[in-house]
């Protein structure tokens, strides 16, 4: 169903170009790529999950009958802003954005050239649609869109940290290199570069066409690698899978990512998934035969290499490691950015706001407690 409303009592006269809908029908959801795709090149902010494949993929495989509630707002017929949203009732009722947590950051799309009408009619259909729900945006990265949203709320509002990111610059692989705290850091990667030269490794860009078969070598290398270690157990399941290969397929179309199988001895060894925006390059998720141990080749600056090769030499301005503050990352000198959780009530739904913080605050202590216990150990 897509129901369109007025923006509030005052709104039609101030303005009458503007129209707000609540969407709540998948087909209509799937109907919207084409002006979805073209919003999305017009917002500098969004990040490779905001694109249309990977959240309407995410909802053929994660959603729930029901709960579907997207805000769109048009200018005439083009989209000028869009809000992923679907309400869940647990651990409390909320509209929460679409993708989590397979997604490493979640926003809005608003349109750069918006002078704040786009974002003022959000925001009060926003306010409209969260009714009796908290409207809690997870793994928000600063600058996000969803920010000019937050800062026209008019009820209770927080903003608490969420889950670091490391990011670098997005420059070619020498540069990177030069970034490196001493001489001998970066004698090391050259040395392990020329190493995997020696071996033979090569890598191919897959097509679109080839998508499917080379993540399905992706998530066996990925198992294989993992095998008696804790691994996210969602990257094994079917539903994963059948995203995975729907949305990257079409995202491999449209230019939004970039899959690479590296051969060892004519063998894939390696698959790769990088995911691209605008502004931002990312490694999402790779498999790795483990048996690359044994002719000591490193996988790391394998894939940083070629990560580095689709940033766009420097064009897109970060190449992110996504979430996570692995000791491996850190070896490069990332900037550490922590994304942000914005939670959002309306004065009626104030008490489902303070709940979140008080949750968000014995989650963070428990991390604090087992960072520390862990950090002891490794003393």
């Amino acid at each position: 169903m897509t129901a369109t409303y007025p923006l509030g009592t005052a709104s039609p006269a101030r303005r009458p170009d503007l129209v707000t809908e609540l969407v709540t029908d998948e087909a209509a959801f799937a109907a919207l790529g084409p002006a979805w795709g073209r919003l999305y090149g017009r917002c500098a902010a969004a990040t490779p999950f905001q694109s249309h494949a990977w959240l309407h993929s995410w909802w053929l495989s994660y959603g729930r009958p029901g709960r579907l509630r997207l805000l769109v707002v048009r200018a005439g017929r083009e989209l000028v802003a869009v809000a992923p949203l679907m309400l869940v009732h647990r651990p409390l009722p909320a509209l929460v954005p679409l993708g989590a947590p397979i997604s490493d950051y979640t926003d809005v799309l608003l349109d750069d050239g918006d002078n704040g009408r786009a974002a003022g009619a959000l925001t009060e259909a926003l306010a409209d649609a969260a009714r009796t729900a908290l409207v809690d945006f997870r793994e928000v990265r600063p600058g996000g869109a969803v920010e000019r949203v937050y800062d026209r709320w008019r009820g209770p509002r927080r903003t608490v940290r969420d889950s670091p990111c490391l990011e670098l610059p997005a420059v070619p692989m020498d540069e990177l290199i030069a970034r490196l705290p001493s001489g001998k850091s970066g004698q090391r990667a050259r040395a392990q570069l020329r190493r995997l030269t020696a071996l033979g490794v090569r890598r191919r860009v897959v097509g679109a066409e080839g998508v499917e078969a080379a993540l399905g070598r992706l998530l066996e290398l990925h198992r294989l690698q993992w095998q008696g270690r804790k691994v996210t157990g969602e990257h094994l399941r079917p539903r994963f899978r059948e995203h995975l290969v729907r949305a990257v397929g079409e995202m491999v179309r449209s230019g939004n990512a970039v899959v690479t199988e590296f051969l060892l001895d004519g063998e894939v060894v390696v698959v790769d998934v990088t995911l691209l925006s605008g502004s931002l390059a990312g490694g999402y998720l790779y498999g790795a035969h483990p048996g690359l141990r044994q002719r000591k080749a490193d996988v790391a600056v394998m894939l940083l290499e070629a990560c580095a090769e689709h940033s766009g030499g420097g064009q897109r301005g970060t190449l992110s490691l996504l979430r996570g503050d692995e000791p491996y990352k850190r070896h490069w000198r990332p900037e550490r950015v922590v994304n942000r959780r914005l939670l959002m009530a309306r004065q009626r739904t104030a008490p489902l706001l303070t709940a979140a913080l008080c949750d968000a605050a014995v989650r963070q202590r428990g991390r604090e407690v087992l960072h520390r216990w862990r950090e002891r150990g490794r003393r």
